[in-house]
């Protein structure tokens, strides 16, 4: 009896594993199928006439129109600093104060002298005019006078050095001194950055150089602001280009509105560089390798066929098309990734 229970319990344990390792089979098939199935799910567009507006776009950085270190205009200790990190100031304010306890005693001095020899000037003018004096006197008390009242002015403006005003208005971007320290004429005390007008800087190729002017317009979007247009001046271009032919470019732009833009952020610019004319075009999202090698899938019969082609005009959002499509073919927008040429497709939309 004890035979026949073991008989049976071993059958069991083959049958389940029997059971076992053919569903891990039908797993692995289903998930090779899966794997290597024959149809990518792409997404396709017309090829079709369009108003194409013939368009540059590049890169660029944005930096602040006036960005400047304030300096300290004499030596001594830093007595006070008046601002913080992040702090708006106005052009006239008075940012840092150093020590002015000398400077405040020679200024006294130098009025003192100036009065006394304004005393003696006055009184050797009346004993000239009663001859009692002769001019040789009067001029030298006229002399010591006016050397009097330049002291006395010079003494002012040193005594006004104490008080470190930014001639710009702005926000402090940079603390560069603490207070106690000892500065000399033209250490620089603290950053003001004023971002109300922003320049944008980027480089041209050659050929595109001579496609852009100042005072073109052009149009300015960032990652930061998605759907946000910042509308821009072209106010530099360069007469010379470095060793690789590229030609810096600068564009200025306001920057006063709801949508702030900070210096060093990365933008993309557009450029408008002639006018709308209808032509055969794609979607920019077709392209595969670059304009001047450019290849795109096309949609024929459940198949992707990989074509050349020839770029002509550049527009925001669409490239217009010289030879190699023709109006109505339908040319992968999506899905490429997983593509080769030849390979089956299934078309999960048609834009």
């Amino acid at each position: 009896m004890k035979r026949i229970i073991g008989i049976i319990v071993i059958a069991l344990i083959v049958i389940l594993s029997v059971f076992k390792l053919v569903s891990n089979r039908n797993k692995i098939t289903t998930q090779s199928e899966n794997l290597f199935s024959n149809e990518v799910s792409v997404t396709v567009a017309d090829v079709s006439q369009r108003d194409i507006s013939p368009a540059l776009n590049v890169t660029g950085t944005v930096y602040p129109v006036k960005e400047l270190d304030i300096p300290a205009e004499t030596s001594g200790k830093l007595k006070t600093l008046n601002y913080t990190i992040g702090q708006n100031v106005k052009a006239g304010n008075v940012i840092a104060n150093i020590d002015d306890e000398l400077k405040k005693l020679s200024y006294e001095s130098a009025k003192i002298d100036a009065e006394k020899a304004e005393k003696d000037y006055n009184r050797l003018k009346n004993l000239l005019s009663g001859g009692t004096t002769s001019q040789q006197e009067f001029d030298n008390a006229k002399f010591t006078y006016e050397t009097a009242k330049n002291k006395v002015a010079d003494a002012a403006q040193q005594l006004s050095y104490t008080k470190i005003t930014t001639p710009i208005s702005g926000t402090i971007s940079k603390k560069l001194v603490e207070v106690g320290t000892y500065v000399n004429a033209g250490t620089a005390v603290a950053s003001v950055v004023d971002i109300s007008k922003l320049k944008v800087k980027a480089n041209l190729s050659e050929s595109s150089a001579y496609s852009v002017s100042v005072g073109n317009k052009v149009q300015i979007t960032s990652d930061i602001y998605p759907g946000v247009v910042f509308v821009g001046k072209v106010s530099f271009v360069s007469s010379r280009g470095d060793d690789a032919h590229n030609y810096p470019v600068e564009i200025e732009l306001s920057n006063t509105g709801k949508n702030q833009l900070k210096g060093g952020t990365f933008v993309n610019i557009t450029f408008e560089i002639g006018t709308n004319t209808m032509g055969l075009s794609i979607p920019r999202e077709a392209l595969q390798g670059s304009v001047k090698e450019a290849k795109v899938y096309v949609a024929e019969n459940g198949k992707a066929h990989l074509k050349k082609i020839v770029i002509g005009r550049e527009g925001s959002s669409y490239l217009e098309v010289l030879s190699g499509l023709s109006e109505n073919e339908k040319v992968v927008i999506s899905g490429q990734v997983n593509l080769t040429d030849n390979k089956a497709i299934k078309i999960i939309n048609n834009n």
